[in-house]
């Protein structure tokens, strides 16, 4: 099993910027590739950006240029770096991670509100 845990949600006024972290421990073996999810009120979940073990990257377009998505292999650890958030990016934030086979494991999600 993989745990995944998020962290670095919180409210901020339109304009700022938050950094997500999620950190994977258990058998985190055969993960190649690690995302950030999100979902608003009402919506389908979505995708927001994804990071492979070589280091490919691939953004929803709405965030393209917005947010960076970047990991650091020593800590196990994935984060979403957001800037110039808009009251459109509020949604509660999942990290998700995929084993080779198709395997996949789900963090617990972490809120993001952007409202003045």
């Amino acid at each position: 099993q993989v745990q995944l845990v998020e962290s670095g949600g919180g409210l901020v006024q339109p304009g700022g910027s938050l950094r997500l972290s999620c950190v994977a421990s258990g058998s985190i073996f055969s993960i190649y590739v690690r995302d950030w999810y999100r979902q608003a009120p009402g919506k389908q979940r979505e995708l927001v950006a994804g990071i492979t073990n070589g280091g490919s990257t691939n953004y929803a377009d709405s965030v393209r240029g917005r947010f960076t998505i970047s990991r650091d292999n020593a800590r196990n650890t994935v984060y979403l770096q957001m800037n110039s958030l808009e009251p459109e990016d509020t949604a509660v934030y999942f990290c998700h991670a995929m084993k080779t086979g198709g395997r996949h494991f789900w963090g617990q999600g972490t809120q993001v509100t952007v409202s003045a």
